[in-house]
């Protein structure tokens, strides 16, 4: 690895000391110590794989996969069991690594949507930099027009990276403002506009209906836009983020997922739960506030991260 992917390795590491702790170690301290292979230790992992949010589909599949390698005398020492568990968690994970490929010369959209809160304006800050830094043109485009806040935000993140803001005044048509922008992104010949939506949960079918809205006219303006539907999610929340995603997705089909605020977090195991359960590619994930800290998603860089090799 480069100087840089193995500082962002590091730090990914160390993001993920809390998820390792429930995880990881709590698995060691189970079978660790010569312990017999019996229903009680099952039990027991049962109740720490439940607890650090990997969810109940992950746990019986590796339990049972346990179960049957400690039935064949394969799974007599505490690396053998780790090494299940890391393998069968990298299975997961790597069916949901799909990094998200731009185009050349042509406009590729993509619409943000997630709960207020979850870091999505950051997010998209980030990936305008991203974009930026790869030679990619980029217009931002401010459509969640019902906090002036978050106008403002996106503001601060267009000046910051140094790319234009479409937006209008606090209580606009959302649908409008997307407008607006896939029309001037088309004139400019723009490479990927980034649109920002609102979040507000306690109008939930609102919600939905203004993002369907705005789906059917960004695709009426460009045919095939949005040509993608991120979901960011807030790593710290753990089941509720398994909640929105299942909204999200249901609702207004999600193309891609960010999972972010995985530094700090004990809910770290909650990306497999996601994986498992969602047929979602994961394309980012972030671990801190640096413009260089939301990264493609990488899942043996990731599991490897968790058990601190």
């Amino acid at each position: 690895m480069g100087g840089e992917c193995k500082s962002f390795f590091e730090r990914l590491k160390t993001g993920l000391t809390k998820t390792r702790e429930v995880l990881v170690k709590s698995i060691d301290n189970i079978v660790g110590g010569g312990k017999v292979i019996d229903q009680k230790l099952f039990e027991e992992l049962e109740e720490v794989l439940i607890m650090a949010d990997v969810g109940p589909a992950f746990t019986y599949d590796l339990i049972e996969r346990m179960k049957e390698q400690a039935k064949r005398g394969e799974l007599n020492s505490q690396e053998l069991m780790r090494n299940t568990l890391k393998g069968q968690m990298m299975d997961i994970l790597m069916k949901s690594e799909a990094p998200l490929l731009i185009p050349r010369n042509e406009l590729f959209t993509i619409m943000v949507v997630g709960v207020n809160g979850t870091g999505k304006t950051t997010t998209i800050g980030k990936m305008a930099y991203s974009f930026k830094e790869n030679g990619h043109s980029v217009l931002l485009a401010a459509a969640d027009t019902f906090r002036a806040a978050a106008i403002e935000q996106l503001e601060v993140w267009s000046q910051r990276v140094g790319v234009p803001l479409v937006k209008q005044k606090t209580g606009s048509d959302p649908s409008a403002v997307a407008f607006d922008a896939l029309h001037m992104a088309k004139s400019n010949k723009t490479d990927v506009a980034i649109i920002d939506t609102a979040g507000r949960l306690h109008t939930k079918i609102n919600l939905m209906e203004e993002l369907k809205k705005m789906k059917r006219i960004m695709g009426r303006e460009l045919p095939g836009a949005p040509h993608e539907i991120l979901l960011v999610l807030d790593a710290t929340t753990g089941q509720n983020a398994i909640t929105q995603a299942k909204m999200f997705h249901e609702d207004i089909g999600v193309t891609g997922i960010a999972l972010t605020k995985l530094d700090g977090t004990a809910r770290g195991g909650v990306i497999i739960r996601i994986a498992g359960e969602f047929n979602i590619p994961i394309r980012y994930i972030g671990i801190g506030e640096g413009l260089d800290d939301l990264r493609r998603f990488d899942s043996k860089e990731f599991t490897n991260a968790i058990f601190g090799d």
